[in-house]
Order: C-alpha cells, then structure tokens, then sequence
C-alpha cells in the first residue's frame, strides 16, 4: 500500500484562481496571486497591507467595518458585493465572503475571498460613497427601511439617494435600477 503524496496547502492558496486572503484586525497577514492581480498590487506589496487601501474612501472602509461586526457575531461569516479600488484608483464591483476564525473576534483572524464582478457589473456612474453604499444594499434586494436601519438613516434619507441613482443611471423604475446595478439590460 503506497501513501498518498503530501498535499501542499500553500501552494494551493497562492494559485487558487479566486483573490483569497488571510487577514487579522483588517490587515492583510497572506494573499494570493489572484488578489495581488486583481487589485494591481504585488503579493508582497499586500502582505501588510491595510483593507483600507482597497476601498475608495476612507468613510467606505469603516462604515464597511461597522456593518460586518454584528453580521459576523450572529453569523461567523459575511458576503456582499461593493465597490473596491485597485492601485491604478480604477473603481470596480468586487464579491467579498469572509470567515472568522474565531467567534469571538468578527475581525480578528479570518480568511477571506474576492471576486472581480466589473465584467458583469461595469461602475458606470460617478457616485459618492454613500451611494456606492446604497446601491451595494440595494442590489441585495434590502429596501428602504432595511437599508436605512442597517446604516442609521431614516428611510426617506435613503428615498432620496436612490432618486439619485435612478438618474445617474436614467432608470425609470426602482427595478430597472437594480438591473443596471447589476449590468443587466432591462428587456
């Protein structure tokens, strides 16, 4: 009987054709190849590196923050889409899962994975960052009051910045919105 060959789990991690990484505190402790190509960084460039490089604002990246912890407490994993910034500053929508290695720490030690959407979702609107927000919630299907709930605005505060968008992206209906957010064309 022959023993199966050794599996090498680094290897594995840097080649995995997802943008992984490992993270403790928001900062970046490990990432992949893909990581690296997809926000135009080298590896080692990132390794170090604070999430915070890789959103738009700095605003983004704690509001980001604020809305994972009770997510990550009740749950131990988080997922959305939003817009994230390469280091060419190009803007681009970006799937994010993350784990929490620990229960007890929502952003202590964890692994996380990012996936490029732009190809199906092209950022094709000037927007602030609370629009970006916005319409990342909005895309999830959340409605107004949700939205305003998760981050503390009142509903018709959230009313107006999706008018907003619906003109930046010149979408009739609250419908025809979110298909445009997400790159589909509204038959």
């Amino acid at each position: 009987m022959t023993a199966a060959p050794a599996i090498d789990y680094e290897s594995i991690f840097l080649h995995a054709p997802v943008g992984m990484c490992i993270s403790d505190h928001r900062t970046i402790q490990a990432s992949n190849d893909a990581l690296a190509q997809m926000f135009g960084y080298t590896r080692s460039a990132m390794n170090g590196m604070s999430f915070q490089q890789l959103y738009p604002t700095m605003d983004e990246f704690l509001r980001t923050g604020d809305r994972i912890i009770p997510i990550m407490n009740a749950k131990g994993r988080y997922s959305d889409e939003r817009i994230m910034r390469r280091a060419s500053g190009e803007l681009f929508w970006c799937h994010v899962t993350g784990h929490a290695m620990r229960a007890s720490e929502p952003l202590g030690p964890g692994i996380w994975t990012f996936e490029d959407v732009s190809e199906k979702r092209p950022v094709t609107a000037e927007l602030t960052p609370r629009e970006r927000e916005i319409a990342a919630l909005l895309v999830e299907g959340k409605t107004s009051k949700a939205i305003g709930r998760q981050i503390d605005l009142s509903p018709r505060t959230v009313e107006m910045h999706r008018a907003k968008l619906m003109r930046k992206f010149a979408a009739a209906t609250s419908s025809e919105l979110v298909h445009k957010l997400v790159g589909l064309q509204q038959l």
